[in-house]
């Protein structure tokens, strides 16, 4: 990738607030790129601290939206696309995450994680095949996780959510191909930031170790996951659609 890999697109990404650390990653890759980048997340605060974090803050667009409005979705991005211009790329890195002890499950949380992590990309999928919204050979990039390819303990929940995720993926990347959209899906594993050290806090000692035994080029870096999706934006993975990409330091070999 060069920093003119993506010069002249424009690409919506949701969960772009500052304190996602694989969203804000995932803006810093794509801006350096030479996108021009519409922020989207609930918090227009938020938003407006990445537009000043990445390059070229006046190239780039907050607009801020909640993802869990699903009917007015296809609207709010059709809205974004006539004001600023057809869309190249949408990123969904937004995820509903956590660990749920079988015990403990209820039907909102089955809500909380398969509305954000399922229904809003299959909606912003349906967003991008309206008239005018897409610019020709667009690609959309989910950020799933290794949980979908691989069940965790007491992470149910989650890992169903992830494990919808690959196969929207590749029914979206057929129903789509005949628009020239691209459609794929990022699986990291553990990624060290503020949110993933949280979580990590709440294992015992002995599931924390197992846990980065699991990794065995260690735990990744947001700005991994980054790369990998400005790799799937661009020219250069033109021939991929439907695929599921681990980037996750060895985690699903073992």
């Amino acid at each position: 990738m060069t920093a003119a890999s993506l010069a002249g697109r424009r690409i919506l990404v949701t969960g772009a607030s500052a304190d996602s650390a694989i969203g804000l990653a995932i803006c810093t890759e794509l801006a350096q790129a030479g996108a021009q980048l519409v922020l989207v997340g609930r918090r227009a605060d938020q938003l407006e601290q990445t537009r000043q974090l990445v390059s070229a803050p006046e190239r780039h667009l907050a607009a801020p939206m909640d993802l869990g409005e699903l009917d007015g979705i296809a609207a709010r991005i059709k809205a974004v696309a006539q004001a600023g211009g057809a869309l190249h790329g949408i990123v969904h890195s937004a995820s509903f995450q956590g660990y749920s002890a079988l015990s403990r499950i209820s039907a909102g949380q089955f809500d909380q994680y398969f509305h954000v992590n399922v229904a809003a990309p299959l909606m912003l999928a349906k967003a991008l095949r309206q008239k005018g919204v897409s610019a020709p050979s667009a690609s959309m990039v989910f950020i799933g996780s290794v949980a979908g390819l691989r069940g965790q303990k007491a992470r149910s929940l989650y890992a169903a959510s992830k494990a919808a995720l690959v196969s929207l993926t590749q029914s979206l990347a057929l129903e789509l191909a005949d628009r020239s959209i691209r459609v794929n899906c990022i699986a990291p594993a553990v990624v060290s930031g503020p949110k993933a050290d949280e979580q990590m806090k709440l294992l015992a000692a002995p599931q924390r170790e197992a846990l980065l035994a699991a990794h065995p080029l260690g735990l990744g870096r947001p700005m991994d996951v980054a790369q990998a999706t400005a790799f799937l934006l661009s020219d250069a993975s033109r021939w991929i659609s439907g695929a599921t990409l681990p980037v996750d330091g060895g985690f699903m070999a073992g």
